[in-house]
């Protein structure tokens, strides 16, 4: 398309340059700019894309997109960066949303025939768009995801790198489901995601809302809940359904800011609401623990089992039914997903003949691992042996308090690495002897993650859980800047066959 075109959309001004240009694409990363390319300069939280647009006119991109409301970088010195090239300049009042306008055009507007379905809240997001996607393709039809653990495109799954990526990333894989004859998208909507506007020019057919905890507040993400829930309040600016969790602490102020706009259902377990679970009671099938519960309301009604452990589990089935609901797909369907889901690193069983209930978890932080522990001990007639390390390069209080908390809960800890990054895993271990040296837990230290998890499972006995938490579904290890292979569950299984309790 000719630039000329594209910047239509925009509220803009020419600063220099001819734009009657072709452009192939947009990019925002300059280090993987191509000849061709749009280059819109985003400012971030660590860097400022108006550095790079001397790098991105060198490699070939044909405009430049910057901010008027950027510090520094004056006409000037943009001009003399673009310097001996072809190169054209171009003013926006948000890039953010340049960006998202010109991928939306670029891609010839893939949103028009996509039905988007977004979950956003503190926990659950993974969890639940797992359910609904899954549901979407036991009920025939096609579904794509775009999330944490992966992004699934006409079947073929994609490293994820953000939650919600940036909006030229989103358009590229809604024209790229729409090639593919995929009508359906379920994603995970972060706050970041709706912050920076990066899912900016999306249409709901049904938004949810799970929770809100206080896990993003920082110099780097939201400053304040106040902050935090106005930006994922902003998922149903444009939304057709509301879904919101009705126990969830801010519900009311959820469902007031969402019913003016568009129609809302909620569900839960302790307020009446539209989808209501309730007689709920822990059950095993097998190595599968799960939850089953008795639905009312006037939509969804009957018995459920869901295959995951933990009344949090519930509610995010219960999220994924009312979503489902909202996309016309069949209880059946709904049923069947529920009853044998499986989700990476969220609460993951791994298969075996021993009798252990082994899982992993990606709870990273003291409030999640406590929420893990707490729930398994419900379900688990042993005793609950956590295995977990914790991040390097990251706030320290995470180590004690996650110290603290498997030495208060679980009967036996066995403390190991995590992705030390630039840091000795012995230091780390040392700041997570502090806090469960607060306690009386029962605990021993082994820094090799994949020997510790062949200890954990190897002292286990029929009916005690292993949880191995922390990684969840990262397939890596983090060492001194370079990640090697390494998933939890993997190793899991080998621990068990080398035990001789085949998967």
């Amino acid at each position: 398309m000719l630039l000329s075109e594209i910047i239509k959309e925009l509220d803009y001004r020419l600063i220099s340059g001819d734009p009657v240009v072709e452009v192939t694409s947009v990019e925002f990363d300059s280090r993987r700019v191509v000849p061709g390319q749009a280059f819109v300069c985003i400012r971030g939280f660590k860097t400022d894309g108006h550095k790079f647009v001397e790098d991105a006119a060198k490699k070939g991109a044909v405009c430049a997109i910057v901010e008027a409301g950027r510090e520094g970088f004056d006409e000037d010195e943009l001009k003399k960066a673009v310097e001996g090239t072809s190169c054209v300049l171009v003013e926006s009042k948000d890039t953010k949303k340049a960006l998202a306008l010109i991928a939306s055009t670029i891609e010839d507007h893939p949103e028009k025939d996509i039905e988007v379905y977004g979950i956003t809240g503190t926990k659950g997001k993974t969890t639940s768009t797992f359910m609904l996607r899954n549901m979407f393709e036991v009920s025939g039809k096609k579904a794509g995801l775009i999330g944490t653990v992966c992004n699934i495109i006409g079947g073929e799954k994609i490293t994820a790198v953000h939650t919600t990526p940036e909006s030229s990333r989103v358009f590229g894989m809604m024209r790229a489901l729409r090639d593919k004859g995929v009508k359906n998208l379920v994603m995970e909507v972060s706050s970041q995601g709706l912050k920076l506007d990066r899912v900016y020019g999306l249409k709901y057919r049904a938004a949810a809302f799970t929770n809100l905890y206080e896990d993003h507040i920082s110099p780097e993400e939201h400053p304040d809940m106040e902050d935090y829930l106005n930006c994922k309040l902003k998922i149903f600016d444009d939304c057709g359904t509301a879904v919101v969790n009705a126990d969830c602490e801010p519900a009311d102020r959820v469902i007031a800011y969402a019913s003016s706009r568009c129609r809302v259902l909620t569900y839960g377990i302790g307020r009446e609401a539209d989808f209501k679970a309730e007689n709920l009671r822990t059950e095993r099938i097998g190595h599968v623990t799960g939850t089953r519960f008795d639905l009312t309301g006037n939509f969804v009604s009957g018995e459920f089992f869901v295959a995951l452990p933990g009344r949090f589990n519930v509610y995010n089935a219960l999220c994924a039914i009312a979503m489902a609901y909202c996309a016309g797909i069949d209880e059946a369907s709904m049923r069947e997903v529920l009853s044998s889901i499986s989700v990476p690193g969220r609460m993951q069983p791994v298969e075996n003949t021993l009798g252990l209930n082994v899982l992993v978890d990606y709870a990273h932080n003291a409030e999640a691992l406590k929420s893990a522990i707490e729930t398994l001990k419900e379900y688990t007639e042993g005793r609950v042996i956590t295995l977990f390390g914790c991040g390097g390069d990251r706030p320290k209080i995470r180590r004690y308090e996650m110290g603290e908390v498997s030495g208060l809960l679980s009967d036996y800890t066995v403390i190991t690495s995590d992705n030390p990054r630039t840091e000795k895993p012995e230091a780390i271990i040392e700041d997570i002897l502090k806090g469960i040296n607060k306690t009386t837990g029962k605990y021993e230290v082994e820094p090799d993650r994949t020997t510790a998890i062949k200890l954990a499972i190897s002292m286990a006995k029929p009916g005690d859980t292993v949880l191995i938490a922390g990684k969840g579904h990262e397939d890596y290890q983090e060492i001194n800047g370079v990640k090697h292979h390494f998933d939890d569950a993997e190793k899991a299984a080998e621990a068990v066959r080398e035990l001789g309790g085949a998967v």
